[in-house]
């Protein structure tokens, strides 16, 4: 049996597993590999390998198409079906999206029919995400200012990254929890008591990875002007070359206790803090909010807590055990491909 490898090699590329095989099928024969062999290779049966085998014989790479099916052609138009469905439900049906079986009584077809179309084009109506484009003016300048920060630090400063987690709650459960086991995962009651709240503040080295934080009751701007003053406290000893105090950059969002105009005062009577705000609506450039997404896995969210007393100890404890494990935290993305997704529709107005 005659074959070019290589045309059936880029025939296979891009189509269904069944013409994939078809050309693997082939290919073992013309390597002289017994039918029974490329039956086992391929999991398909002898007679299977059979007919491929004489249908390329026969016609070639056209062989290995599937020919015409008997029966009646498909009559629904699948275009038709996801038109109907990008259309929004009347009011009077009360729903937001149109289910397989609603869209199929209103086109009088199989709810079958309807999730066939929907799955040929990609159609997922019952799943819905959220996102949202900053409209923040200076986007380019800050997207910029913040990458070249973490990709390439300044020389003799520090990079902190600067945020609080609010309103974490003491959530207690009201039956104990049952241990996890062998064969049993850990399982816990669906109901709860509250004891209150507390805010963590937080300032990420990205650089080494440790984590100055405070605990407080409230996250006003007061609240974040005490955490501000004990940043520059804990790096106070850190020196340059010259002896003097290194620069402290503060990635921040903006959030309004941030630009409290006794903060902004403070700020301004100690120059060696440099704050850098992060773009409106992207505080997810924020690397500690990473780390705030570490603490909530690993320290809260499974958390039992019996007062917020004991919620504030927990935390610290987990911050203790952190700062001697803790490792840098490494940015990648450049400002030429955050902004490349920044092109957003007008349509992203929030009072569109």
């Amino acid at each position: 049996m005659a074959v070019t490898k290589t045309a059936l090699a880029v025939a296979a590329l891009g189509v269904t597993a069944s013409a994939a095989k078809r050309a693997r099928i082939v290919l073992l024969a013309a390597d002289g590999v017994a039918n029974t062999r490329i039956a086992e290779l391929v999991d398909a049966t002898v007679t299977t390998v059979l007919l491929w085998r004489n249908r390329y014989q026969g016609k070639g790479l056209g062989g290995l198409v599937d020919q015409p099916r008997s029966g009646r052609p498909r009559t629904l138009d699948h275009r038709a079906i996801v038109a109907a469905t990008l259309v929004p439900p009347p009011k009077k049906l009360g729903v937001t999206h149109w289910s397989s079986r609603l869209l199929a009584e209103r086109l009088k077809i199989g709810n079958a029919s309807v999730a066939r179309a929907w799955r040929a084009y990609g159609i997922k109506p019952w799943k819905a995400e959220s996102f949202r484009f900053s409209t923040d003016p200076e986007l380019a300048g800050k997207v910029t200012d913040i990458c070249g920060l973490y990709l390439a630090p300044p020389e003799n400063a520090i990079v902190l990254c600067v945020d609080e987690k609010s309103q974490i709650q003491a959530l207690d459960r009201t039956v104990p929890i049952l241990p996890m086991q062998e064969g049993r995962i850990e399982r816990r009651s669906h109901d709860y008591y509250r004891h209150g709240t507390s805010t963590l503040f937080a300032a990420l080295d990205i650089a080494t990875g440790q984590v100055t934080a405070a605990l407080k009751p409230r996250h006003r701007h007061q609240e974040f002007l005490a955490f501000l003053k004990q940043i520059e406290r804990a790096y106070r000893h850190v020196l340059d070359d010259a002896g003097e105090p290194v620069e402290l950059h503060l990635v921040m969002d903006n959030y309004a206790a941030h630009k409290h105009h006794n903060v902004k005062a403070w700020l301004a009577e100690h120059p060696r803090l440099v704050v850098h705000f992060t773009p409106t609506h992207a505080s997810w450039m924020n690397l500690v909010e990473a780390w705030f997404g570490i603490v909530e896995r690993q320290a809260i969210r499974r958390g039992v807590f019996k007062s917020v007393k004991d919620l504030n100890t927990k935390i610290r404890t987990f911050i203790d055990g952190w700062n001697d494990r803790s490792h840098p935290f490494v940015w990648t993305k450049t400002a030429e491909d955050i902004l490349k997704k920044a092109n957003r529709p007008t349509t992203s107005n929030p009072r569109h």
